[in-house]
């Protein structure tokens, strides 16, 4: 294979739909080397094509710790290194908490934090040695706001959240970058094919579980977001002299963060007085 090895090489999670496509697709388009990576390789031959000597293209379930490992040393041994990590891999499970179902609660566990752990872990021996690197990281708007129906997947993005936070402050000291993604609605299959649901039973949660997953089901295939505009803004942020750890895409995002954001300052200062009076008085 034949590639040039001064353009940046980005290695992408969950590339046969959605996000992961389209930034490779924008990827080629600048002529970088890119590793796109699915469980089912045959559904990239026509998002490779034209690009084969700037592509890799490996099989691989981030839930599978081996295939992981040997995905990265492939990619490690054709291009040399690996400059950017998109941790991309993940899909939306619907239901009310109480009656999630444990099989689809783990696998999806599985796959959105324990996938995105063991591609980072794998990645980071390279990085730290050549003290350059960068690791995306897709959260969600659902990982800085909850609502009904998806209380299992806000908590995979929880923890990516959170995860992401401690990765950026130990890798910092020796030049590892750290971003977390996090797109509002946008024209995916997250919605619609590559999302589980659990039906609702419970007529106490149609209100709330049943209209939110109905309100879900409408607006597919209609949101605003645009991927192709979301994959050149996470290219912009990457390539930026200072990466921001956070990347809000779309309007629905940056202002439902922002509504979040007051009302937790609301809850902080309404209980205060309750919260400082934790501690010890002073003096003793």
């Amino acid at each position: 294979m034949a590639n040039d090895n001064k353009k940046p090489v980005w290695f992408i999670t969950g590339c046969s739909t959605g996000f992961g496509r389209e930034l490779a697709k924008e990827l080629f388009e600048k002529g970088y080397n890119v590793v796109v990576t699915t469980r089912d390789t045959t559904k990239l031959s026509d998002l490779v094509a034209g690009h084969e000597d700037n592509s890799l293209v490996l099989p691989l379930d981030v839930t599978n710790k081996e295939q992981v490992q040997t995905a990265v040393a492939k990619a490690e041994e054709t291009f040399g290194r690996i400059d950017v990590l998109v941790n991309n891999a993940g899909f939306g499970y619907f239901s009310s908490v109480e009656e999630g179902e444990n099989e689809k609660i783990r696998a999806q566990f599985e796959t959105n934090v324990f996938g995105l752990i063991y591609v980072t872990q794998a990645v980071l021996p390279s990085m730290r040695k050549n003290k350059r690197g960068h690791i995306v990281n897709f959260s969600s708007i659902g990982g800085l706001r909850s609502f009904p129906a998806l209380g299992f997947y806000h908590g995979t993005k929880y923890a990516v959240e959170g995860i992401s936070e401690t990765l950026a402050l130990e890798t910092e000291p020796f030049g590892v970058k750290v971003t977390l993604v996090e797109p509002g609605p946008f024209r995916t299959d997250w919605a619609g094919r590559s999302a589980f649901q659990t039906p609702v039973k419970i007529d106490e949660y149609d209100a709330t579980v049943g209209e939110r997953m109905r309100m879900t089901e409408g607006y597919s295939g209609k949101q605003k977001g645009d991927p192709v505009r979301a994959a050149a803004a996470i290219i912009k942020a990457v390539e930026a002299e200072n990466p921001p750890l956070r990347l809000l895409l779309g309007k629905a995002a940056y202002d439902l963060a922002n509504e979040k954001l007051d009302s937790m300052k609301a809850n902080f200062e309404l209980w205060k007085d309750v919260s400082l009076g934790a501690d010890f008085p002073d003096g003793e």
